[in-house]
């Protein structure tokens, strides 16, 4: 199966014969982060982290045409597909994973076998495994002098393999709450990586590795893995470009260095979130081996956080600094020791940063310039952190040409509770309550609807919107549906139907690209394996799920949430559509455009309409050919003019 090149052109995504294409897909996937048989649910004190392997991640060569038979078979044409700096460049600076890098390449190239469109995705969450996620690899903290063997002891990151009893029959436990690994972006380990990576020339301009600033060396090893990666998949016309790093953290760029986020202030505009408020020079002090004591917010009962209590941080002095490095903020004068006490010195270089501007600015173009050396035409998919959006920072200006708005959207409150009780919901963002669906639908198209606006001002005409990410966990509840499902019933699935059918009914009615997270090749209905990785569980399919059947798609989770009738390809440009789902009534409205090539193609998926559908096609003489056993209808305008069409099941 083969499809047109795609290729962005202003806000839109065109093919070849100037066909307006929607994207709509999946990231692959979530185990991408760590590699086979390493999964968080199983101990490792990463001493191997020079000699693992990737290969295998998303899953095996062998498993790849099921795999991806099953996520075309659902209607996606898109693929935001994993990979990690670690992947690529684990055993030492310079030294790539060959065999990796061929595995990789074999993977998308089978997604373009099956008519899938991708993008890469260099994926990160709080810099690396080593510090309680995924990403760089671990030499990275030895090249900066940090010994990750001390985060612990020091509470310099939290790290579930550190924390959690693999011996207690437990699933949640209290020394690793669920969703809990986000905290180490506020701990040292990640605000030094984070500040060196972005801004070590300002920072620490004397801090060299190899003869170069620290920003520039780790700079340089990132986009040299990404660089590895593009030059293997330059000759393959279905992939549209490259993701530039996933929920980056700025560090401390940008923050005042003592200043502890206890209230907004014109420095930091977001609201103040629950947990300790660190300071970056608390951090600081904690990773030289200084015990700190810090308040530690709440929420009210009308949800503001409010500092109600104290901590204190590394009592037992323990520093992360290998034993010849040296703190580089002590030695560029950033602070000085007082009487046991860290102090701040000198200018607040740390406040003066402009994150849009100084930061992901000229990152972005880098990005650009590597991947175009070897395909001109690729788009960059570009993110921020993700308190950008809320905080009201903008993209910066004087984007790269082919730039696309990629940001990430969840319903929080759902995603950390892993809880969805329509009644009785809470928007996270502002702490207000919401009683029903049209409430959260609302509140889904007002956050979504923003993201779609910035979008408007980027340069060239506007461009398109892919919400890179956004879903569900599927462990609602702790796991009520998983229980259910092994006491033998089939229909498990209400809660997760309803919350993602909310999600897409909002992105059909904003014109919205999404790649959904995620499909996990590995998932097991566990709550301490979930997707493999820290306890997180959003693919929308399991082998648990599977039962023997001959559907294509067995082992589907809430399948008809999210495989829903769609235009995923107009012969003009669409204007509307919309999806009934009580109903099971779809809508579209398309200008047609007689002078493009090829016919308006449908996904209607069996999943909605198991024993066919009818359609009405009215405003322009069009040829219409139904395919209900291939989950499709194409309509050819033979003039261009405004056309209407409606799907509804048969009789």
């Amino acid at each position: 199966m083969t499809t047109l090149p795609i290729r962005q052109h202003g806000p839109l995504f065109l093919d070849a014969d100037g066909g307006q294409v929607m994207l709509r897909g999946v990231n692959l996937g979530g185990d991408c982060k760590v590699p086979p048989g390493q999964g968080t649910d199983v101990y490792s004190d990463f001493g191997d982290h020079r000699s693992i392997s990737f290969v295998g991640r998303p899953f095996p060569i062998e498993e790849a045409d099921a795999h991806l038979g099953r996520i075309a078979h659902w209607g996606f044409n898109t693929l935001r597909l994993l990979t990690t700096w670690e992947a690529v460049e684990h055993a030492g600076p310079g030294q790539y994973d060959e065999a990796y890098l061929d595995y990789f390449a074999a993977i998308a190239r089978k997604a373009g076998e099956h008519g899938l469109t991708l993008f890469v995705d260099f994926h990160q969450d709080v810099w690396s495994r080593m510090s309680g996620g995924d990403g760089a690899p671990g030499w990275t903290f030895e090249a900066v002098g940090l010994d990750f063997t001390k985060f612990d002891a020091a509470g310099a990151a939290h790290v579930m393999q550190a924390r959690y009893d693999y011996a207690s029959p437990e699933r949640r436990q209290d020394a690793y709450p669920q969703m809990s690994w986000g905290s180490n972006y506020r701990l040292p380990a990640n605000g030094i990586m984070w500040t060196l990576f972005w801004a070590g020339q300002r920072i620490t301009p004397d801090c060299l590795i190899d003869g170069v600033n620290v920003q520039d060396y780790l700079q340089r090893h990132y986009l040299g893995a990404m660089n590895e990666i593009a030059r293997r998949l330059a000759d393959m016309p279905h992939v549209i470009g490259f993701d530039t790093l996933n929920e980056p953290s700025l560090g401390w760029a940008g923050q005042p260095i003592a200043y502890r986020h206890l209230a907004p202030s014109d420095a930091n505009p977001e609201r103040p979130r629950i947990g300790p408020a660190l300071a970056p020079l608390d951090a600081i002090a904690m990773a030289r081996g200084l015990s700190v004591e810090v308040p530690v917010l709440t929420r009210d009962e009308a949800g503001a956080a409010v500092p109600t209590t104290t901590r204190i941080f590394n009592p037992d002095r323990v520093s992360i600094w290998r034993d010849a490095a040296a703190c580089p903020f002590e030695a560029a004068g950033r602070y000085r020791i007082e009487d046991g006490v860290a102090v701040a010195a000198g200018d607040d270089v740390l406040a003066a940063i402009d994150p849009s501007e100084d930061v992901y600015r000229p990152f972005f173009r880098k990005v650009a310039d590597t991947i175009r050396q070897h395909r001109p035409d690729w788009s960059i998919f570009a993110e921020m952190d993700v308190f950008a959006h809320i905080a009201g920072r903008q993209f910066p200006t004087r984007l790269p040409e082919r730039t696309v708005n990629a940001s990430h959207w969840y319903d929080m409150g759902m995603l950390y509770l892993k809880r969805f009780d329509p009644a009785n919901h809470r928007d996270a963002a502002t702490g207000r309550a919401e009683t029903s669906l049209d409430a959260i639908a609302a509140r889904y198209r007002r956050q979504l609807g923003s993201f779609a606006e910035e979008s408007e001002g980027f340069p060239g005409g506007g461009a398109p919107t892919l919400i890179g990410e956004f879903g569900i966990p599927y462990d609602l509840d702790e796991g009520e549906a998983y229980e259910r499902w092994a006491n033998g019933e089939c229909d498990v699935w209400e809660q997760h139907e309803a919350a993602l059918t909310l999600m897409y009914d909002a992105m059909d009615a904003l014109g919205l690209h999404s790649t959904q997270w995620n499909y996990t090749a590995s998932n097991r209905n566990d709550l301490r394996i979930g997707d493999g990785w820290n306890q997180e569980d959003l693919s929308i399919w399991s082998i648990d799920q599977q039962t023997g059947g001959r559907d294509p798609g067995d082992g589907g989770r809430a399948v008809p949430g999210f495989s829903r009738p769609w235009v995923r390809r107009a012969q003009g440009r669409i204007r509307s559509v919309r999806f009934e789902r009580e109903m099971r009534r779809f809508t579209a409205a398309i200008d047609a455009d007689a002078d493009i090539a090829g016919a308006t193609d449908i996904y209607v998926p069996l999943a909605h309409y198991p024993d066919g559908f009818v359609l009405r096609c009215e405003g322009v003489p069009a040829e219409v050919d139904l395919e209900p056993a291939r989950q499709r209808a194409r309509i050819r305008a033979a003039v261009s003019g405004a056309m209407s069409v409606e799907i509804l099941p048969s009789a």
